[in-house]
């Protein structure tokens, strides 16, 4: 099993940047796949960024492509997602999320671990 504890969020003016970590517990960190998701308001949860076990393999939204990078340390037991030139409507509440996967993963419902979540609010 393995907990997640995001961190980062905050309020940022559009065009400027965030970096979101999440930070897991546990010493098998590197047999999971990876993923950030994102809430807005009255919306559905959707798929943001992936990130393969050993960080070889990376999946985008296509909203995000070219703005946002998923990473991830494993000798730090962690995954950041740096965002960069962020529009209004990247405002949201950013969930990290694990699985016990060897490749990524884009699908929510395949994902076991949950964080928290942290808010992201991009002012206009």
């Amino acid at each position: 099993q393995v907990q997640l504890v995001e961190s980062g969020g905050g309020l940022v003016q559009a065009g400027g940047s965030l970096r979101l970590s999440c930070a897991a517990s546990g010493r098998t960190f590197s047999s999971y796949a990876m993923g950030w998701f994102r809430q807005a308001p009255g919306k559905e949860r959707d798929f943001v960024a992936a990130i393969n076990r050993n960080g070889g393999v990376r999946y985008y939204a296509d909203s995000v492509k070219g703005r946002i990078t998923i990473s991830r340390d494993n000798s730090k037991n962690t995954v950041s997602l740096q965002m960069n030139s962020l529009k209004p409507e990247d405002t949201a509440v950013y969930y990290c999320a694990a699985v016990n996967a060897m490749v990524a993963v884009t699908t929510e419902g395949e994902y076991a671990y949950w964080g928290q979540g942290t808010q992201v609010t991009v002012s206009s």
